[in-house]
């Protein structure tokens, strides 16, 4: 699935505010070895591997487009590589802190996925994930109930992701069970304001509608878009609006 790093970005203060809540929780530590699952274009990870003082950090990501954007945060201490997360989960290396920020939410079957990333945590290893809450969100809504419609079914040929994002207390006990204490799990609203329909159309085609634009001809494609500029117009009808993009943070430490 290509990324196109420069439409990711338009939204990048939105986006960045989760990271840092997200690493805020993050216990200092110099001298550690570190892996942030879905690096993207690396900048965060360089962010954050410049808060763990002399600590070897590896970034790692399945988009190549993303990728060539971390060249430049590369150093002695810092490097990336191309790399899908299931290949790094199935690795047998061990991790002082495994970091993933909106990510995960690529992956499916989190019931097996979570215990696997658990376990590459090293004794008193530290957990730190953030995740959209896609089913709860509106413009995933909107896409979800148009996939299930023709003509969309068919141009799409029946392909639809569900997403894989399960509830606090899923996740809650799937880390208790697997020995992560001082377990930390919350969902937080991160509000985009919109002048128009057509930024908030700009918000979701970088990311969840990526893999299903990429399966559509020139024509079914601008059909697609079409539509769903006028249902997220039908659905906020006041301007400037507020979407409440809601995201799930969890925390936590290898027992």
């Amino acid at each position: 699935m290509p990324w196109n790093p420069e439409l990711y970005d338009q939204y990048k203060d939105v986006r960045y505010k989760p990271f840092y809540d997200l690493a805020a929780l993050i216990k200092p530590e110099n001298n550690i070895k570190a892996i942030d699952l879905g690096c993207g274009t690396g900048e965060q990870t360089s962010i954050l591997a410049g808060k763990l003082a002399g600590s070897a950090f590896l970034g790692i990501d399945s988009s190549a487009e993303m990728l060539e954007k971390s060249k430049k945060y590369e150093n002695e201490n810092l490097h990336f590589q191309l790399q899908t997360i299931e290949e790094a989960v199935a690795s047998e290396q061990k991790w002082d802190l495994v970091f993933s920020n909106a990510a995960l939410q690529w992956v499916d079957d989190h019931e097996v996925l979570f215990p696997k990333i658990i376990g590459l945590l090293s004794t008193k290893g530290q957990l730190a994930i953030q995740m959209p809450v896609q089913n709860e969100n509106i413009l995933n809504q909107i896409l979800s109930e148009m996939v299930d419609e023709e003509p969309y079914t068919s141009y799409l040929k029946h392909f639809k992701r569900n997403s894989p994002v399960l509830s606090m207390d899923e996740y809650a006990q799937i880390l208790f069970d697997n020995g992560i204490e001082n377990i930390e799990i919350f969902q937080k609203v991160y509000p985009i304001i919109a002048d128009d329909h057509e930024a908030l159309y700009t918000f979701i085609s970088g990311t969840t509608l990526l893999p299903y634009l990429e399966r559509l001809d020139h024509e079914e494609k601008e059909l697609f878009i079409t539509e769903f500029k006028a249902r997220i117009a039908r659905r906020f009808k006041k301007y400037p609006a507020i979407y409440a993009f809601k995201r799930i943070l969890m925390y936590g430490c290898k027992k």
